[in-house]
């Protein structure tokens, strides 16, 4: 299922956060949004999982616009990963993962024996199965982190939005996290600010400053080194990953301001 942010705009306490911004995120692709602190990406995506509505423009699922479903229509094919994903409760892992299956039952429908299966799949991809039985509030920040993209994916969506999904991870669970998403053939939309990681997950990037797109294009289109200054205010050479060829960033540190030693 496509994904379209259709001129969005947002304000907030009389400011705008958001400004018209389109970018098309196509079916089954990773689709990333970068940018300085306060450019609007997490604004941006709180759109689509709605936990904000749009000041104007459109968001649209498969041509069908967001605001026109339900709340449990477009929770069947929405699932979200935000900065303050958690529980205050302390369930267990395996309680957790299977509230990702909510939208599709009634009530107190019991899970299926297909659902436990698909609960137990996903611990076992995101490597928490050992957790299972241990409270949520126990766990560590990387281990939550992984429990909670557990239970987006047994929410079985058509597409997946993350905001900052790798915080809290270490270097293999980044890695493993981010292959899981370009093999997991749904529409990704995810923030990320490393954007070395952006360069080698994303098929997409769109680059946002102030509020509005400035860029949108593969990694190697997007990411030049006059960007990486204009946007960012870093200096940054682009070189090939040597495996890969995905475009890698080194940057420049700048020099000490004075009265600094």
């Amino acid at each position: 299922m496509d994904l379209r942010l259709d001129e969005l705009s947002v304000d907030l306490g009389g400011a705008r956060i958001v400004r018209e911004l389109t970018l098309d995120v196509p079916e089954g692709q990773v689709v990333g949004l970068v940018g300085p602190n306060g450019s609007g990406k997490s604004t941006a995506l709180r759109c689509v999982y709605r936990a904000l509505g749009p000041s104007a423009g459109r968001v649209l699922l498969g041509g069908e616009e967001l605001s026109a479903m339900s709340p449990r229509h477009s929770a069947q094919r929405v699932a979200a990963l935000t900065q303050e994903s958690g529980s205050d409760l302390d369930f267990t892992v395996e309680e957790l993962v299977a509230l990702g299956r909510a939208p599709h039952l009634r009530g107190n429908q019991p899970l299926s024996a297909r659902e436990r299966e698909l609960c137990r799949d996903s611990m076992e991809l995101l490597d928490v199965a050992h957790l299972a039985g241990r409270g949520v509030l126990e766990l560590s920040g990387g281990e939550r982190q992984r429990v909670l993209v557990a239970r987006a994916l047994v929410q079985e969506p058509r597409v997946l939005v993350l905001d900052e999904p790798t915080n809290h991870l270490d270097v293999r669970h980044q890695l493993e996290l981010l292959s899981l998403l370009r093999a997991a053939g749904v529409t990704v939309l995810v923030v990320l600010h490393d954007l070395n990681l952006a360069a080698s997950a994303c098929d997409l990037i769109g680059v946002l400053s102030e509020g509005a797109l400035v860029d949108a294009g593969s990694p190697k289109e997007v990411l030049t080194p006059a960007l990486l200054r204009e946007v960012f205010g870093v200096e940054a050479s682009v070189v090939p990953h040597p495996l890969t060829g995905d475009p890698q960033l080194l940057y420049q540190l700048p020099p000490p301001r004075k009265g600094l030693r």
